[in-house]
C-alpha cells in the first residue's frame, strides 16, 4: 500500500499529482518489501516508479539499490550518479564505490571514495564507506592498506552500533587475508555478539548503542567454559587500538 512508504520518502512525491504519487508510492513500498526475497521483482517495481517519476530522488535511489541487488552494477552507477545530482547527497557513496568494484574498476572505486569529505558523512555512512574502500584495496591485493581503511573511530570493539557487525566482519576478513587467524576469529565473534546485542535491543529505547562487554559477560555467565573464546585477549585489543 502507498501508506506503507516511509513518510520522508512519501514527502518527496508531493510534486506529483495525487494519483501518480499514490502509484509511485505503491511501487516504492513493494520494492522495499520484497528486495531481500525477490530482488528482480523489487527492481521491476523500481523501474515502474522511475517511468512515472524519474526526477524524484528517492525513486532514482530505489532504482540504484535494486539494480545493485540484481548485480547490474553499471545501471546502479548510472542511477546513483543521477540520484546524487538530484539530491546533492553523498549518503550512497559506499554503494557507488562498491558498484565501481562490481564493474571491475577498483582504482576508480578508490578515487570516488576519496572524493568525498568523510567528516561530513554520518557515522553509519562513514562505516559503510570504509568497508567498501577496504574491499577495493583487497581487489588490488593491497591487504595492509585494506586494514588501514578500516581504522576509523566507528571501529569500537566494545560497543555495538547498527554498523558494527558489518564493520567487525570486514576487519575479520582482512585479518584472515593477512594470515592473522586468531585475531580474525576474535573479530568474527565480536561481529556475532554485536548482531545479537542489536537484535535483543529491538523495540527498546536505546537502539543506538549497546555495550558489547555487557553481552560478553552474559555469554560467559551462561557458559563459563566459553570465556577464552568469547573475549579477545588484552594483547590483541591493545594491538588493534595501536
Amino acid at each position: 500500500m502507498a501508506s506503507d512508504l516511509h513518510p520522508a520518502a512519501r514527502n518527496q512525491l508531493k510534486t506529483l499529482s495525487k494519483e501518480n504519487a499514490d502509484a509511485v508510492a505503491r511501487h516504492l513500498a513493494m520494492a522495499a518489501e520484497v528486495i531481500d526475497e525477490d530482488p528482480q521483482l523489487a527492481h521491476r517495481h523500481a523501474l515502474a516508479a522511475a517511468r512515472r517519476a524519474g526526477r524524484i530522488a528517492v525513486v532514482r535511489e530505489t532504482a540504484a539499490i535494486t539494480a545493485y541487488a540484481i548485480g547490474d552494477y553499471a545501471l546502479a552507477l548510472r542511477e546513483l550518479r543521477t540520484y546524487r545530482r538530484i539530491s546533492g547527497s553523498d549518503d550512497q557513496i559506499a554503494l557507488m564505490v562498491d558498484s565501481e568494484r562490481g564493474v571491475g574498476r577498483p582504482d576508480r572505486a578508490l578515487e570516488v571514495g576519496r572524493g568525498v569529505d568523510r567528516a561530513s558523512l554520518t557515522p553509519g555512512v562513514r562505516a559503510e564507506l570504509a568497508i567498501a574502500m577496504s574491499g577495493a584495496r583487497l581487489d588490488l591485493g593491497e591487504t595492509e592498506r585494506a586494514l588501514q581503511e578500516l581504522e576509523i573511530p566507528e571501529m569500537d570493539p566494545d560497543r555495538a552500533f547498527e554498523w558494527s557487525p558489518s564493520l567487525f566482519a570486514a576487519r575479520a576478513t582482512v585479518l584472515d587475508e593477512l594470515g592473522r587467524e586468531d585475531e580474525a576469529r576474535q573479530w568474527r565473534e565480536r561481529a556475532d555478539i554485536a548482531a545479537d546485542a542489536l537484535d535483543a535491543a529491538q523495540g527498546g529505547d536505546d537502539l543506538e548503542v549497546i555495550m558489547v562487554e555487557e553481552v560478553l559477560e552474559q555469554y560467559v555467565a551462561e557458559d563459563p567454559a566459553a570465556t577464552d573464546e568469547a573475549k579477545p585477549d588484552e594483547a590483541a585489543d591493545s594491538e588493534d587500538h595501536a
